[in-house]
């Protein structure tokens, strides 16, 4: 190995240290600031809660068994909708691609669409599919598909043109210019669609939850809100927060996958 590339390759190295490094003391910075501004009753802890009542809480769920149910169930929820939601927005945005003519059908429809105010549709989804898993995965479907379609179609259309001109001087159909060339040139893209898609079903599962659910973390939220247990809503939302920083790492992880 060139001294050139150990030098760059330690160079990477020392950036992913800083960069790991700062998240680190930026959440660290602010679980300390947190609690020291509860302690010193700077601000209320019956309004804001605490690093240290948060644990606590966590434990007294932990402890009466109720704690891993609704965590099962509401990352059941969001990975059902994230894997649906992807598969069909990455199967129509490639018929877009292939036949131009749904494209130019379909596309207001989609803007028009995706525009909706989505909650203002539970009562009907909730009538149609039932108050229960079913309407809550349909809900998430709906906040992100329209989304990851429009986006995974626009990268697919907006494909260096000098990549595909290549391909077709050796007379390569569509198909091979497809897999050859149209998703390795947009494998960032899809993942940027994959992160964007993951937050979207994070928020339509908990607006569903809030809507119907009688377990998981939506209702935990919903349920402390209605009793005023500001410490069980604050939980709930860290562990979500948690849940979020995991499935973004492992979409992170497939980033690092490179296809090319």
């Amino acid at each position: 190995m060139s001294p050139e590339r150990k030098k760059y390759l330690k160079k990477i190295k020392n950036e992913k240290i800083l960069v790991f490094t700062f998240r680190l003391l930026i959440i660290i910075s602010f679980i300390l600031t947190w609690e020291l501004l509860v302690r010193f009753k700077i601000i209320n802890s019956f309004l804001t809660s605490s690093p240290t009542e948060i644990v606590n809480t966590t434990y007294k769920l932990l402890i009466d068994g109720t704690l891993l149910n609704h965590i099962t169930i509401t990352m059941y929820e969001i990975i059902i909708s994230f894997i649906i939601s992807f598969l069909i927005s990455f199967i129509v945005a490639t018929f877009m691609y292939f036949i131009p003519i749904i494209s130019k059908i379909i596309d207001p429809y989609l803007t028009i669409l995706n525009s909706l105010p989505k909650v203002a549709l539970g009562p009907l989804i909730i009538i149609w599919a039932g108050a229960g898993i079913k309407s809550i995965i349909i809900m998430g479907l709906l906040i992100s598909i329209f989304v990851s379609t429009i986006n995974i179609y626009t990268s697919f259309i907006n494909t260096d043109e000098k990549y595909i001109n290549l391909m077709n001087t050796f007379h390569s159909n569509r198909k091979n210019i497809f897999l050859k060339v149209i998703i390795p040139s947009n494998y960032n893209n899809i993942i940027s669609t994959l992160k964007i898609n993951l937050s979207m079903n994070f928020i339509g599962v908990i607006m569903g939850e809030l809507l119907v659910s009688k377990k998981g973390l939506g209702y935990l939220i919903t349920y402390g809100s209605s009793v005023f247990h500001i410490n069980l809503v604050i939980t709930s939302i860290v562990i979500l927060c948690i849940m979020s920083y995991l499935l973004y790492s492992f979409v992170e992880f497939l980033s690092k996958k490179n296809i090319h």
